[in-house]
C-alpha cells in the first residue's frame, strides 16, 4: 500500500482544507490508537505536543477525541518543541506521541507527526499500517473503557533541564551576549530560558505568538531580523530556530549566516577531535554541499548520504551505529542527546565551542568553503507529474552529462508540498545559472 496521508515527515497541509481537517484528525487517531492497543495492555497513553497555530486547538481536541475513543489516556503537553515530545514520549513511557505542527511553514498550514514509543519518528510500514486502519475504520472501545485526558505543566521545565544537561560539565555561557530568534514558535518560553539559566544575555525576539505570525519573517527560514538584532545589540552571535524548533541557523557577530551544512561540519570536528564522533563519519542527505563532502574527506572523516528527511538520516544513524547526522535546512541530529532534529540543543553545541575555543562566532561558523548551490522550488498543479514529462527526463538527462565531473543535479518532489525542487552545485557559476535555468523552464512548461 503506498502512503496517501504521509509524507516524508508526516501529514501537512493547509488548516481546515483536506486533509488537515478535525474529521480526518479525529479518524487519524482512532486508527492510531488502535494500531497502538494491539498488545492489549491494561494501559496506555498518547502525549500530544503542538507549536502556536491557532489551528492547533482544533487539531489537538480532534486528536484527543479520537485517541479516548479508542481507550487510550491523553497527556497534554501543550506548545512545546518537537524534540521535546519525541524526548517525553520515551521518557514518560508512552506507547504514542504525537506533534501538531507544521514546522516553518506558515500559520495557515498545520501537520500531524508520530513519534513511537521509544521517541524515534515512525517508520513507513508503522504509517502504512496507519493509513491502512484509517481507511477501513476501526471499532470503538466500550464506554466504560473511554480513555481519560489530563494535562501536564511540568513538560516544558523537564526539556528545558534536560536541554542544559546536554552542555559541558563545568561550562557558563557567562559574558556571552545571545540573540535567540524562536520564530514565534513553539520554543518562544523554552529557549530563552535555558540560555538565561546557562549565565548568557539574552536577546529574545520571534517570542510573541498570536496564534498568526509564526515563522512570519523571523526564525530559521527568516534570519534577517536576527541579523539585525545581533548587528545592533553587539550580540556576539544568533541562534535562530523554526516554529517546532527542530532546525536552527547561525548567526555569527559580523551578521553572516551559516547553514545546516557548517554547524554539522563544526560540530563534527569537535565531536572527532574529542573521539566521541561514532563511526567516524557524519550522515547527511542528498542536499548537502559538495563542499562539506570533500572537506570532511580532508579531516579523514566520512559522509553518508541518504535520501531527504530528517527520519531518513535518522534512520541511517541506527543503523550504521551513528551518533551525528543532518540536513542542509538545519535539522541536526545528536542521537547520543535526542531522538530527532533539535535546533537548541545545536546551538548549544556551538555555543559550547566558542566557549571552549575563545574565538569569535565569524572564526569558527564557516568552517569549509562551499561549492556554489543554487537550488529553485517550482510549484506545479496537484494530479501533474513533470518529472514524468519526457522533455524534462532529456533536459535532465542533457544536464547531468554536461556537469559529469564538474558538479551534481539533483531533482525531486517534495514531500509535504506540491514542489518540484531543483538543486544544482556546480564549481563554474556561469555553468551552474544555465544548467539550472534551463531545468527550472522545463519543469515549468510541464508543471
Amino acid at each position: 500500500m503506498e502512503r496517501k496521508l504521509f509524507g516524508t515527515d508526516g501529514m501537512r497541509g493547509t488548516a481546515n482544507t483536506y486533509p488537515m481537517t478535525a474529521e480526518v484528525a479525529l479518524r487519524l487517531a482512532t486508527a492510531a490508537g488502535r494500531y497502538f492497543r494491539q498488545d492489549k495492555k491494561m494501559s496506555h497513553k498518547v502525549v500530544i505536543g503542538k507549536d502556536t497555530r491557532r489551528s492547533g486547538y482544533m487539531i489537538e481536541n480532534a486528536l484527543t477525541s479520537g485517541f479516548l475513543s479508542t481507550g487510550m489516556n491523553v497527556v497534554l503537553l501543550g506548545p512545546i518543541p518537537t524534540p521535546a515530545v519525541g524526548m517525553l514520549t520515551h521518557s514518560m513511557r508512552a506507547d504514542v506521541g504525537v506533534m501538531i505542527s507544521a514546522s516553518h511553514n506558515p500559520h495557515h498550514d498545520n501537520g500531524i507527526k508520530f513519534f513511537g514509543p521509544d521517541g524515534y519518528k515512525l517508520s513507513d510500514a508503522a504509517e502504512i499500517e496507519i493509513e491502512s486502519l484509517f481507511q477501513t475504520g476501526v471499532d470503538l472501545c466500550l464506554a466504560e473503557n473511554i480513555g481519560r485526558a489530563s494535562r501536564v505543566e511540568s513538560a516544558a521545565g523537564r526539556y528545558v533541564e534536560t536541554a542544559k544537561s546536554t552542555f559541558p560539565t563545568g561550562k557558563r555561557l557567562d559574558g556571552l551576549k545571545v540573540v535567540i530568534d524562536c520564530a514565534n514558535g513553539a520554543a518562544y518560553r523554552t529557549a530563552p530560558e535555558v540560555l538565561w539559566e546557562l549565565g548568557a544575555e539574552v536577546i529574545p525576539i520571534g517570542v510573541e505568538p498570536n496564534g498568526y505570525n509564526i515563522n512570519q519573517n523571523v526564525g530559521s527560514t527568516a534570519p534577517e531580523a536576527a541579523v539585525k538584532s545581533v548587528l545592533e545589540n553587539n550580540a556576539d552571535v544568533g541562534i535562530c530556530v523554526d516554529g517546532d524548533a527542530d532546525r536552527i541557523t547561525i548567526i555569527d557577530e559580523k551578521g553572516q549566516i551559516a547553514n545546516g551544512d557548517q554547524i554539522m561540519g563544526l560540530i563534527t570536528k569537535r565531536w572527532a577531535e574529542k573521539d566521541i564522533l561514532k563511526g567516524g563519519a557524519l550522515v547527511a542527505t542528498v542536499m548537502s554541499n559538495l563542499g562539506l563532502e570533500r572537506w570532511l574527506e580532508q579531516q579523514g572523516i566520512g559522509l553518508h548520504r541518504t535520501n531527504v528527511g530528517d527520519r531518513y538520516v535518522v534512520d541511517a544513524m541506527r543503523k550504521g551505529g551513528f551518533n551525528l547526522g543532518g540536513e542542509q535546512s538545519g535539522h541536526i541530529i545528536m542521537k547520543d542527546y535526542a531522538t530527532t532534529g533539535d535546533g537548541l540543543l545545536a546551538g548549544l553545541q556551538f555555543l559550547a565551542t566558542l566557549v571552549e575555543t575563545g574565538k569569535p562566532a565569524s572564526e569558527i561558523a564557516q568552517v569549509f568553503t562551499p561549492c556554489p548551490q543554487e537550488i529553485e522550488n517550482v510549484k506545479y498543479i496537484a494530479g501533474n507529474a513533470p518529472l514524468e514529462n519526457e522533455k524534462v527526463k532529456a533536459i535532465i538527462k542533457e544536464s547531468n552529462a554536461i556537469l559529469a565531473g564538474k558538479g551534481r543535479i539533483l531533482i525531486r518532489e517534495s514531500g509535504t508540498e506540491p514542489l518540484i525542487r531543483v538543486m544544482v552545485e556546480a564549481e563554474d557559476e556561469t555553468l551552474l545559472s544555465q544548467v539550472i535555468g534551463d531545468v527550472v523552464q522545463a519543469v515549468q512548461s510541464a508543471a
